[in-house]
């Protein structure tokens, strides 16, 4: 069958349902997964679950039928979280499919997909894959189907190593009609804290508001049930359950660099590796704090997977990404859990009796936009940041290219890079003051928005 190339992307694929995934589609990834499993990395066997999207069910089963079709053997632990998927891997020692499209819009789908163990498939893993896929030689088989349920284990593993302090905390949890309904309760209804929980039944019409923490509109409805309850803070997750979002106890947005900053002054003094990643999106506070403390940051590209990898690749302690995705490995193997990253945050919080927003009132302070996504066609969205990148490079502004670039001035910088999750460029810009963030969103929002228009005309030429 053809299949929309476009759906392949540097992390996973994904795209609409059901014009671009369907079952048909469903099938033939998972006809190719086992395939390719069972050819590239001789394994004949992987673990499958999904969200709680309105699609993932079907998609799942017609994924499986692929799969088993292929003569590979499959692990079905059905609804899940992204990190509970990740978690069934480890377990299993198998590499495995989540069937979800993430913090994307309701309508859309996809697949988080690994070859070779827990961490998913990313750049030229999946341009291989797609390529193997498109070229349709698959095998034939009977795959046997054991359909298992995880929860119990995963909320085992989630606490074991948490260890509470004395000041109990009243948290609210928005969880976004999201996968993480299904088993936050559980977690934290036996957890050393106060809970209140909204948006906590399983949707995947996301009634509420779109299940993505990084976006302020999201957030509105726990800054007030923050402020109601009088709680100490808040927190968000997205549709998976891999995403993490704060607020204080005064209403606000924590951003998600203090998030960080916290963790990594907790742990600084256990850990032997005092090296700490965030990716390029991320503001400059988390730089300086890191020196401050002694340590080394280390700046790398935007993207779960490989944020992942690079922890595990040079065996650091932490990384987090502005999206809000955490990783904590200094003292097991985690799988890049929201609901960890909780848990982790509740100790360090019960520990100190200090109110969030006193904690943080001292922290270096920058001035920065949001994350801006201008529209822009996949066809030329690498094309226009390279028109960016040729102003840099003319001028000699210091740039940073492992993913986009991040272009660096005496009193800040701005990002500018091609979104890998959708249509989009996305652009950030920070510095010292006010000013000085609005001329760099003059220079280049202007700029990126001229590009887009020139090659989009010369696309349709």
């Amino acid at each position: 069958m053809d299949i929309d190339t476009n759906i392949f992307r540097a992390y996973d694929i994904r795209g609409k349902y059901p014009s671009e995934i369907n079952e048909q589609v469903a099938y033939t990834i998972g006809k190719s997964y086992g395939s390719y499993l069972q050819e590239k990395y001789n394994k004949n066997g992987c673990v499958v679950s999904r969200d709680n999207r309105l699609s993932s069910e079907t998609l799942l089963q017609n994924l499986i039928k692929g799969i088993t079709a292929s003569g590979c053997n499959v692990i079905n632990y059905n609804l899940t979280t992204t990190p509970m998927n990740y978690y069934g891997r480890y377990l299993n020692q198998l590499p495995g499919v989540m069937v979800t499209a993430s913090h994307n819009p309701k309508d859309d789908n996809g697949f988080k997909f690994s070859f070779d163990g827990m961490i998913n498939a990313r750049g030229e893993m999946i341009e291989d894959f797609k390529n193997y896929t498109l070229a349709g030689n698959f095998k034939s088989g009977m795959g046997k189907i054991t359909n298992s349920n995880i929860n119990d284990k995963y909320l085992e593993y989630l606490k074991y190593s948490i260890k509470f302090g004395k000041n109990k905390r009243k948290i609210v949890i928005d969880a976004g009609n999201g996968a993480t309904c299904a088993v936050v309760k559980k977690v934290f209804d036996n957890s050393y804290c106060t809970p209140i929980y909204i948006n906590d039944i399983l949707d995947g019409n996301f009634p509420n508001h779109h299940p993505d923490p990084t976006v302020k509109e999201n957030m509105r409805q726990l800054q007030e049930a923050v402020k109601k309850e009088k709680a100490d803070f808040g927190i968000a997750y997205d549709g998976d359950g891999d995403r993490i979002g704060i607020v204080m106890d005064n209403g606000e947005i924590l951003p998600i660099e203090y998030f960080m900053i916290i963790c990594i002054q907790d742990m600084f003094p256990s850990v032997a590796n005092k090296t700490f990643l965030y990716d390029i999106k991320c503001s400059k506070c988390l730089e300086d704090y890191i020196n401050m403390l002694g340590g080394t940051p280390l700046c790398y590209r935007t993207g779960a997977s490989y944020t992942e990898y690079k922890v595990h690749q040079d065996n650091l302690p932490f990384g987090g990404e502005y999206s809000g995705h955490i990783f904590f490995r200094d003292r097991d193997a985690d799988v890049g859990s929201a609901i960890y990253a909780s848990l982790r945050f509740l100790e360090i919080m019960s520990k100190n009796s200090d109110k969030l927003s006193k904690i943080v009132a001292n922290f270096p302070k920058y001035y920065a936009t949001d994350e801006i996504k201008i529209p822009a066609s996949d066809k030329i969205k690498f094309q226009v940041v390279e028109k960016v990148k040729e102003y840099a490079k003319q001028a000699n502004y210091p740039i940073n290219d492992i993913d986009g670039l991040r272009i660096t001035y005496t009193n800040g910088w701005a990002v500018v890079r091609a979104s890998n999750t959708g249509g989009n460029i996305t652009f950030r810009a920070e510095a010292d003051t006010q000013e000085g963030v609005n001329i760099l969103e003059n220079i280049y929002i202007p700029m990126i928005k001229s590009a887009i228009a020139t090659l989009s005309n010369t696309e349709t030429l």
